[in-house]
């Protein structure tokens, strides 16, 4: 997840490198959930639910009109984010793994990049491009645990690995945010949105390429 983290014995190779897991912040938020009773799926399921509320603030910041819910739902991304990198922290550091965190750490990363991203270009009036970008995570991600499937390490590189997405479409929110007070349509946003479908299909090949010249190397 974002800061994908293993909810079990999984190889430290195949985490997710992400500097945000050395900062003091995440390690003073890490003790305050161990002395809580939170195990890390439910930290897990939390990223679903701001998912959620922030798929729904971007519908309706478009609908409604109310342009501060483009905020709210960017919010909504870095909360999600936090949620996906403390649920690893909990399991691995904490010890609070389970036999089913292998499921807990996937599942719910497709379910809530697709909310995010086919929610916003609903909300931009383009859904197409929503749909195309969050079946192009989908790949990305497919393509990354194939890659373990095969015995090769798991390859996180992006240009638009899941933390360059969401942080892209942070960004995107908040140029909605500005657009919502300057323009009827979202021309910039809409853009940053297409180059995150773009950008995640490089991704996709870059990945293929990297593993099929490993696999490849292997046969030699």
């Amino acid at each position: 997840m974002a800061t994908d983290e293993s909810k079990g014995k999984a190889p430290l190779g195949d985490r997710r490198p992400l500097a945000s897991r050395e900062r003091p912040w995440a390690g003073r938020l890490l003790r305050f959930l161990l002395r809580t009773r939170m195990t890390a799926n439910q930290i897990s399921a939390l990223g679903i639910v701001f998912s959620l509320a922030g798929a729904a603030a971007f519908v309706f910041a478009a609908r409604l009109p109310q342009p501060a819910l483009w905020i709210v739902g960017a919010l909504c991304i870095q909360l999600r984010l936090v949620a996906n990198l403390m649920d690893g922290l909990v399991a691995v550091e904490g010890g609070r793994g389970s036999t089913s965190g292998a499921l807990w750490n996937e599942a719910p990363d497709r379910l809530e990049d697709s909310l995010f991203l086919v929610a916003f270009g609903y909300a931009l009036g383009v859904g197409w491009l929503g749909w195309l970008s969050a079946l192009c995570a989908a790949v990305a991600a497919y393509v990354r645990l194939l890659g373990g499937t095969v015995g090769l390490k798991q390859d996180f590189r992006g240009p638009m690995a899941k933390q360059h997405r969401m942080a892209a479409l942070t960004l995107a929110a908040g140029v909605a945010f500005a657009e919502a007070f300057l323009a009827a349509s979202h021309p910039v946003s809409t853009v940053l949105l297409a180059l995150i479908a773009l950008g995640t299909m490089v991704t996709i090949g870059r990945r293929l390429k990297s593993q099929a010249k490993a696999l490849a190397g292997q046969a030699r």
